[in-house]
């Protein structure tokens, strides 16, 4: 099942656990440090390959040696990388998270390359083979927020491709300008945060509503350790999390997408394919970073027995 994932990567530095940043020059002890693939387009696209989908990635890498650590591990994960764009002088994007001990996750975060990707750096082609297009991110890769790539988008699905789009940011004016997508993609998921902003409503419910009525078949709002919000033209349904030990809510977001698409791509419906994603997030919930605990289609299925 080929997929394309459009849109954000970065490579994410994890430490945990952290209760506290230090004076001066101490030093802190941790039980772990790592450096994964991350980003709603490359962290989405490494946990669709473990879920055992063909992927192909796209979007701006800078020319440093992040972006040979970030081409190193996608290949080694098996993402197809041979459409990700190298931009000579600019940044590979780059978070810092120093991970609580309840798993939470502040983060410092340089943007890079991911803010200049254009409908020209994607391969129309590749884009047009695929059985799923996943868009990571469109609020800060607001360079696709054009009319040439929301036609594509719309030629992909009359075709019969599955769309689907989450967010990055949670700053409002971002997340207003990716309200453009709406009615070129399937399925959104924003978190419930995003979704608020993106609406000004006063809950989870309301404004999936209002992001619906602007075109997409369905709304999935992210609600954390409470699961998810389902909402199309036939309702509103909850899905609950499933109980597991949270070590890092890192990457849950992007599971959850790469397990719901993944779902759909199966042929489940909207409210069992939320239930995969919602199994993916589980998984990836007890590991430190964004691929940590998913490992394969069946072990994670299992999760909903």
């Amino acid at each position: 099942m080929t997929v394309v994932t459009v849109g954000v990567h970065i490579v994410d530095i994890l430490a945990r656990p952290v209760e506290h940043i230090p004076e001066g020059q101490d030093t802190v002890l941790v039980d772990q440090i790592r450096l994964t693939a991350a980003g709603a387009a490359a962290g989405t696209a490494v946990d669709l390959v473990k879920l055992g989908n063909d992927v192909v990635t796209m979007g701006a890498v800078g020319d440093d040696e992040l972006a040979d650590f970030l081409l190193m591990v996608l290949a080694k994960r098996g993402v197809d990388t041979s459409c990700l764009r190298r931009r000579t002088g600019e940044a590979t994007a780059a978070s810092i998270l120093p991970i609580r001990p309840d798993g939470g996750r502040p983060s410092f975060h340089v943007p890079g390359a991911n803010l200049s990707v254009v409908t020209a750096d994607l391969d129309a082609d590749v884009l047009r083979r695929a059985r799923g297009v996943h868009l990571g991110g469109m609020d800060v890769t607001f360079g696709l927020g054009d009319p040439a790539f929301f036609a594509l988008l719309d030629e992909i699905r009359a075709a019969g491709t599955v769309v689907t789009m989450d967010l990055l940011s949670e700053m409002p004016d971002l997340l207003g300008m990716a309200r453009a997508f709406l009615p070129h993609v399937d399925y959104v998921l924003p978190n419930e945060s995003q979704a608020r902003l993106m609406t000004g409503a006063a809950d989870a419910e309301e404004a999936a509503r209002e992001l619906l009525a602007d075109g997409p078949r369905g709304v999935l709002v992210t609600l954390g350790e409470e699961g998810s919000l389902v909402v199309t033209g036939d309702g509103a349904e909850r899905v609950p999390a499933l109980k597991t030990e949270v070590v890092d809510t890192t990457g849950c977001g992007d599971a959850y997408c790469a397990g719901f698409l993944t779902g759909l791509l199966h042929g489940e419906d909207v409210l069992a394919a939320a239930r995969w994603g919602t199994a993916a997030a589980a998984r990836v919930a007890t590991g430190l970073g964004s691929d940590a605990g998913l490992t394969d289609l069946d072990s994670t299925l299992r999760m909903l027995r």
